[in-house]
């Protein structure tokens, strides 16, 4: 599968092969430079490519060539881990970086953006999830509902923002790297930072209170809008949970958390 790509951009390989659900990658050299060689292999993917091109470097990792759902993706080589960072005493600090990071992204550009999802479609599964389950899961698809009726300032979304997607790229600084390339409210970006199920603390409601308070003034954007955004996303990560079969309870607890944090603020 790489050979092909390998011979066309005279790629010099620089590590094993990783193969996802989603992509084929292999470690290499373009030029003398670290990159990765990234070959999609479903269309959320090649969509997420097309964003990356689209932000040509700033705030996420620039794309040196593409080609037929293939790309050659700047390499991150720092040592720095936003989620070491999170789990070991820095987690205010991991979460104001990649605020920071997610702003750069959001910056006006001139040009048109590329094809994206648009968030109504992409909560999908939430509503059968309700239907099925009730409970929190309908409180989300409730919370979600209202929220996609009337939405704010409507833009480009990354659409997977958490702590191992903005990687440590030195002298270039904290860049943003898989995208789903999504079209909706910033607020959905800024909810993932309180679901990671790689991250234990998630769990925790003075956790999620003082991150609340750091996005917030972060990203300017109002406490009970997030508030919001928290519970319909961790309903919606709970719905996708299900239908991977793995476990929806740490998201449906951070669903939890923040309905009874809104609850206690209004």
């Amino acid at each position: 599968m790489f050979d092909r790509f390998i011979k066309t951009w005279t790629l010099v390989p620089d590590g094993a092969p990783v193969v996802t659900h989603s992509s084929h990658l292999l470690p290499v050299r373009w030029r003398g430079l670290p990159a990765m060689l990234k070959i999609a292999t479903v269309i959320e993917e090649q969509r997420g490519g097309l964003l990356m091109q689209w932000w040509d470097g700033e705030g996420a990792a620039k794309v040196y060539a593409h080609e037929d759902g293939a790309i050659i993706l700047e390499r991150a080589e720092g040592k720095h881990s936003l989620l070491t960072m999170a789990m070991n005493g820095d987690d205010d600090e991991a979460s104001r970086i990649i605020c920071r990071t997610v702003q750069t992204l959001y910056r006006s550009r001139e040009k048109p953006y590329p094809e994206l999802v648009p968030l109504d479609i992409w909560f999908g599964a939430l509503e059968p999830a309700a239907l099925t389950h009730g409970g929190l899961f309908s409180i989300s698809a409730t919370v979600a509902k209202a929220l996609l009726a009337e939405p704010r300032e409507v833009g480009v979304l990354h659409g997977d923002i958490h702590h191992s997607n903005i990687l440590d790229f030195q002298d270039r600084g904290w860049l943003a790297i898989d995208p789903k390339g999504l079209l909706g409210e910033p607020g959905y970006d800024y909810a993932n930072l309180f679901s990671n199920p790689d991250l234990p603390s998630t769990k925790n409601p003075a956790r999620l209170r003082r991150q609340l308070a750091i996005v917030v003034r972060e990203s300017g954007l109002a406490p009970d809008r997030l508030l919001r955004w928290i519970i319909a996303y961790a309903g919606l990560s709970a719905a996708w949970f299900i239908e991977d079969g793995g476990d929806p309870a740490p998201a449906l607890r951070v669903a939890e958390i923040a309905a009874a944090e809104l609850a206690s603020s209004v």
